[in-house]
């Protein structure tokens, strides 16, 4: 014969709702398979905890295992319920055993089962620790997470890529325009499936180095090569951008180390605004020796000597 639930969970028969809930969640969380592995003992005295509040957790049942129309297994009685001696040997909750009695999420004065279970353990009553977590707890698949190499690019204008998990599946991921290092998109019901539903997939973005900018927080930085005669008199020289290429206006006079900023062509904030580019010149000779340059060089070095600056 079942255990009467008002016993097994420990309070009287005139017990309020909330010293009923109370009972439970104290219950539950000492008992629990998470917190007890292998712990035959302690996962048959939960079932017997889970299987009590099902009954007299439940508005509707109580009333009816008050008034003995329901027997302590939740089974529908004919003359008597508990108090008539109706029952047998514990066992599971109607509909299924333990899994699927408890776990339907029973409502006890607004109170859903799996919220209790979920605040309890943080949120594993709804499946999302590794493995589903427990019993008729665990109806939501677990959550799965990955991490995203994306171009600098891809970043600043948004893309769709494709990642691949280690079950096998594909997922095409939408990288939304401004993303950022760090940032994690979570994309609902691409998760590991379960029995009421699959979990979410949470991927984390990372920017991959790039052969031309380089990261300074959300400003970006490039090396632009100009001609010796376009820094002494002054001159253009085409730079890429992450938007397409530029024309740079070259002062006179300009050294290797010198920036010019190009506003708003860097990587996004949290806000969404843009930094900036900054293009650092360096002034490059002729790849091939040329004697002309070198004899102006010889008589500017006799005839006008000087110390360079030193760059930062």
């Amino acid at each position: 014969m079942a255990s009467d639930p008002y016993q097994v969970l420990g309070v009287q028969r005139t017990a309020s709702a909330d010293e009923i809930r109370k009972a439970f969640r104290k219950l539950a969380k000492a008992n629990h398979p998470d917190t007890n592995p292998n712990n035959k003992a302690a996962e048959e005295r939960f079932k017997q905890v889970s299987g009590a509040f099902d009954i007299i957790g439940d508005v509707e049942k109580r009333k009816k295992f008050d008034a003995g129309a329901l027997d302590a297994d939740g089974r529908e009685t004919f003359g008597g319920g508990f108090g008539g001696g109706q029952g047998g040997p514990w066992g599971p909750p109607p509909g299924g055993g333990f899994g699927a009695g408890a776990g339907r999420g029973q409502s006890f004065e607004g109170v859903d089962l799996n919220d209790i279970l979920g605040e309890m353990f943080g949120g594993r009553g709804r499946g999302g620790g590794a493995g589903g977590g427990f019993g008729g707890f665990s109806q939501r698949g677990a959550d799965v997470r990955a991490r995203m190499d994306i171009d600098l690019e891809d970043a600043i204008r948004g893309a769709k890529r494709r990642i691949a998990f280690s079950d096998g599946r594909t997922i095409d991921v939408t990288i939304p325009k401004g993303a950022q290092e760090g940032q994690t998109l979570r994309l609902k019901g691409q998760g590991s499936p379960g029995r009421s539903g699959p979990g979410d997939a949470f991927i984390e973005l990372n920017i991959a180095p790039h052969p031309i900018f380089r990261r300074e927080g959300t400003v970006l930085v490039m090396d632009v090569p100009v001609t010796a005669y376009d820094a002494v008199l002054g001159g253009r020289a085409e730079a890429p951008t992450p938007d397409g290429p530029v024309t740079l206006t070259i002062p006179k006079g300009a050294n290797t180390g010198t920036r010019l900023r190009l506003k708003g062509r860097g990587l996004s904030d949290a806000k969404g605004v843009r930094g900036d580019l900054f293009a650092r010149l360096v002034v490059t000779l002729p790849d091939k020796p040329d004697a002309a340059l070198e004899a102006f060089a010889e008589a500017w070095k006799r005839e006008r000597p000087y110390s360079p600056k030193r760059q930062r």
